[in-house]
């Protein structure tokens, strides 16, 4: 009878580990969901932040050498000027000092071009577009419509997508 008595009571116990076994795994599948999460989530930071890195390297790259560039842009400017000053008279005299500055600027412009530098260089004419020109005056001129470039002060440049320098127009302001 002994027996007897002891057998539900071992159930009982059995039932209650059982209970007490369930809760346990219960426990453990919730900080396995929660380690799980985490992990997944430290996965994704770790993705996330190796793509900004790249990102942030690729830029380095491309656009690191830009205020060497707007320093370059002055010379280039100088050398432009300095052609567009000389007459034919200055030209036969002095053939080999301007074709030098030529060179130059052809060497300059080569080297601006190899490192991502495009220039922008509007024709008389064109439609004024404030994403890549800077109007420096307006003047009505006969001939024209508002709006459209009349002169053309200095180039702009591009530094492979972005805007190094605007170039600067005049830009006719005859009404429509």
């Amino acid at each position: 009878m002994a027996q007897e008595e002891t057998a539900p009571q071992e159930m009982e116990l059995d039932q209650a580990d059982m209970a007490a076994a369930n809760d346990e795994i219960e426990a453990l599948k919730a900080e396995r969901d929660d380690l799980r999460d985490k992990f997944m989530r430290a996965l994704a930071d770790a993705e996330n932040s190796r793509k900004r890195a790249d990102r942030d390297r690729r830029e380095a790259e491309q656009y690191g050498s830009t205020r060497l560039a707007r320093d370059l842009l002055p010379v280039f400017d100088n050398l432009k000027r300095a052609l567009n000053a000389v007459n034919d008279d200055q030209r036969a005299a002095a053939s080999a000092l301007i074709e030098g500055v030529e060179l130059t600027l052809r060497e300059l412009i080569t080297v601006m071009t190899r490192h991502g530098m495009t220039p922008i260089a509007p024709e008389i004419g064109e439609v004024f577009d404030p994403q890549t020109h800077q109007a420096m005056f307006e003047a009505p001129v006969a001939g024209t419509k508002a709006g459209q470039i009349i002169q053309v002060m200095t180039e702009g440049f591009l530094l492979h997508d972005r805007l190094l320098r605007p170039a600067q127009v005049g830009v006719s302001s005859n009404p429509q």
